[in-house]
């Protein structure tokens, strides 16, 4: 019985991981192409500060030329593409333009552990709080499906970027009972020993996470809904009531097959949240992968950018690809119908 439920999983993975491969290379592909159409060139900026008040013509060009093959401007894209291949293979992400000499590999690990820090906490209560809703909405009705659901789901429908800047508007600018932005005050430095520079983390933390959990949750608790209303009105339910088996323990079997999904989008959720809300990010000004990507877009800083959506893309397939082995394992149905579309 267990190697008829295993039949096919080596093939299925095999295919998923080729797939997947070649999805990883045409995403390092885009990642290098695009920022490369911007116009401009993020080159004259560097000179421009560099060089302000020089009036020697060949110094300046010089500058130039050092710097267009100090950062491998100089040769044709298609070199640069291999050149920038190679490196990311072996982990060299190269140097940030704008911020020159510094290593895009620390520039981003300097940003990661911030939106992971904001991310992780936002996803899992936003999971919790709207699955909870959403089981409620489903079973108990009342005042959870005429006023909270309606009330969490039209915030869910508003932009991520839009209830920010309405947030900043009224709690931050009008009211005052949170910072407007940053991650913590400007004048302190960031040191991880220093109480006040935690606590002033923690209020600067406030906002952003609550802003994001808000938007979370009318989408959690409608796929919940949905889930448990169709579970409470399946035919095994019905005969379970009918048997006199006690509705708490109907109930209890009824969440656990509505939350199979819903685990789903938390795996794909958790895989994403490194890419995901990063306008909020740039909203709050909150020093995180959002912020970075949009000051290096601003700056044309070239591998910056490649190194902002190259981790964005490659936790993307991460999660897809796991979550599909995952389904795999779990539903034989997935790796049959696989079989079937071949055949």
């Amino acid at each position: 019985m267990k190697s008829l439920q295993l039949k096919g999983l080596p093939r299925y993975f095999v295919k998923k991981s080729v797939w997947y491969l070649l999805t990883l290379f045409i995403a390092i592909l885009l990642n290098f192409i695009l920022p490369r159409l911007m116009p401009g060139n993020p080159v004259n900026s560097i000179i421009a500060r560099m060089a302000a008040g020089a009036s020697d013509y060949q110094t300046v060009q010089r500058m130039y030329n050092t710097y267009l093959e100090m950062f491998g401007l100089d040769k044709p894209i298609w070199q640069q593409f291999f050149i920038y291949l190679g490196n990311v293979l072996k982990g060299d992400l190269g140097k940030s333009i704008t911020y020159y000499p510094r290593e895009v590999s620390n520039l981003l690990g300097a940003s990661v552990h911030w939106t992971l820090m904001l991310q992780f906490p936002a996803i899992i209560t936003g999971w919790f709080i709207g699955n909870a809703l959403g089981a409620l909405t489903g079973y108990r009705k009342g005042i959870f499906d005429k006023v909270f659901f309606p009330f969490f789901l039209f915030l869910s429908a508003i932009p991520a970027f839009g209830f920010a800047y309405i947030n900043v508007y009224f709690f931050a600018v009008n009211l005052k009972l949170f910072p407007a932005s940053l991650g913590y005050s400007y004048e302190m430095l960031p040191i991880w020993t220093n109480p006040a520079f935690i606590l002033s983390v923690l209020r600067h933390y406030q906002l952003p996470f609550l802003t994001m959990v808000l938007v979370a949750i009318g989408g959690q608790s409608l796929g919940m809904r949905q889930m448990s209303i169709y579970e409470l009105n399946a035919d095994y339910v019905k005969y379970a009531r009918l048997m006199g088996i006690k509705d708490r323990k109907v109930v209890w079997y009824v969440f656990r097959n509505a939350m199979l999904p819903q685990v789903t989008g938390l795996a794909l959720s958790l895989g994403t949240m490194i890419g995901g809300n990063l306008i909020a990010e740039i909203v709050f000004s909150y020093p995180g992968i959002g912020t970075t990507l949009f000051t290096a877009i601003r700056g044309q800083d070239f591998p910056v950018i490649s190194g902002c959506t190259l981790i964005i893309s490659i936790m993307v397939l991460a999660a897809n690809f796991i979550v599909d082995i995952i389904c795999g394992l779990i539903d034989p149905r997935v790796r049959m119908t696989q079989q079937e579309e071949e055949a």
